[in-house]
């Protein structure tokens, strides 16, 4: 009898242990620069979501198309919209961006896209709060884009 509740104490030391840790080893995707910082803040931020599921899609070759689920942050001010993995950048849509650009909204989801034709992408998220207000936002700063003038 003995010798069972020794096998089951390092069972639950083990599970123990990978509760406690399973916090740290979470990945975190909202870390900037002091200097991005610093202009977010001076812009003002409208809305800020750290480490969101992400679906990513891409036009793949031949036609086909591909996707995946990546975990990254989304930054939206009146004049930036940046979706990254802390110093990589997905999107960053600002004042200059010439790229074709368009947000939508299919319920809780929000749809980011992209391009075009083969270089055509597409972000979609569920927003922690107020989907309508965060699509609303994101198609302010696509409009006051140089992207705005390339619609298709």
């Amino acid at each position: 009898m003995a010798g069972a509740h020794l096998a089951v104490a390092p069972t639950r030391l083990v599970l123990a242990s990978i509760v406690l840790l399973a916090p740290a080893c979470r990945t975190e995707t909202g870390r900037l620069t002091a200097a991005q910082e610093q202009r977010f803040e001076t812009e003002g931020v409208r809305h800020r979501a750290d480490n969101l599921r992400f679906r990513y899609t891409f036009a793949g070759t031949r036609g086909g198309t591909g996707w995946e689920d990546r975990l990254a942050s989304i930054i939206v001010t009146p004049q930036t919209v940046l979706i990254h993995k802390n110093e990589k950048v997905g999107i960053e849509i600002t004042p200059r961006s010439r790229r074709y650009y368009a947000v939508h909204r299919d319920g809780r989801r929000v749809r980011i896209s992209a391009g075009s034709g083969r270089s055509a992408e597409t972000w979609s998220f569920e927003p922690p709060e107020d989907p309508e207000g965060w699509t609303q936002d994101i198609r302010a700063v696509i409009r006051a884009s140089k992207s705005s003038a390339n619609d298709p």
